[in-house]
């Protein structure tokens, strides 16, 4: 077998075994763009973003447009509505991914998928969130108390109305607790905000 053939078959492998590679992982691979390039031209590979490489028949889901995003964005937290669709709290489709960076990275410039970016800092990039696998790629996503918090938190950008799903349907879903939803609200500094609407829905049995 020709070197061609044998980076076009490792190349080939690579993607059926972990479903998205960036340029710098084949190149490691001792797989040279060039090959990609020719994957590429024949339709067996495509590049949904620039630097980004999957195959051609790859099942686009919700799932798998976080898991795109996470390896374009590797230090980057899926957050607020998208985490809340994540954990299955909300009937809302957000436009874009909201995904969370430190206050002093640099923001990325990606044309898809759109991404949303807020800044986080200190413990916020690291308290209550929770990796996990998609697609065989780590996927930071903040855990459902956290979310919900963060939601009423920025519920400028995002809508009181998406915070107060997240936080009925975690309640009536067991997904979180009061004292959870206390703990990251008195650190966020919104518990006289969450306050009235978490005491109105314990009320009235959510």
């Amino acid at each position: 077998m020709s070197s061609t053939s044998a980076q076009r078959s490792r190349a080939l492998d690579l993607l059926k075994t972990r479903g998205m590679l960036r340029l710098k992982d084949f190149v490691a691979e001792g797989i040279g763009p060039e090959t990609l390039s020719r994957l590429i031209r024949e339709e067996a590979v495509v590049r949904p973003a620039r630097g980004l490489y999957q195959l051609r028949d790859t099942q686009v889901d919700t799932s798998h447009v976080l898991a795109e995003a996470a390896m374009l964005v590797p230090k980057g937290i899926v957050c607020l509505t998208s985490a809340l669709q994540f954990h299955e709290l909300t009937l809302q489709m957000p436009s874009a991914i909201w995904m969370a960076i430190d206050r002093t990275a640099w923001r990325p410039k990606i044309d898809y998928p759109r991404i949303r970016f807020v800044r986080f800092t200190g413990a916020a990039l690291t308290e209550g969130v929770v990796r996990h696998r998609i697609e065989g790629i780590e996927v930071p996503v903040t855990e459902p108390a956290r979310t919900i918090v963060d939601c009423f938190r920025y519920r400028a950008k995002v809508g009181l109305d998406v915070a107060m799903e997240g936080l009925r349907e975690g309640l009536r879903r067991r997904r979180v607790t009061h004292d959870d939803l206390w703990r990251y609200a008195r650190k966020s500094r919104v518990w006289p905000v969450m306050r009235p609407y978490v005491e109105a829905m314990a009320s009235d049995g959510s």
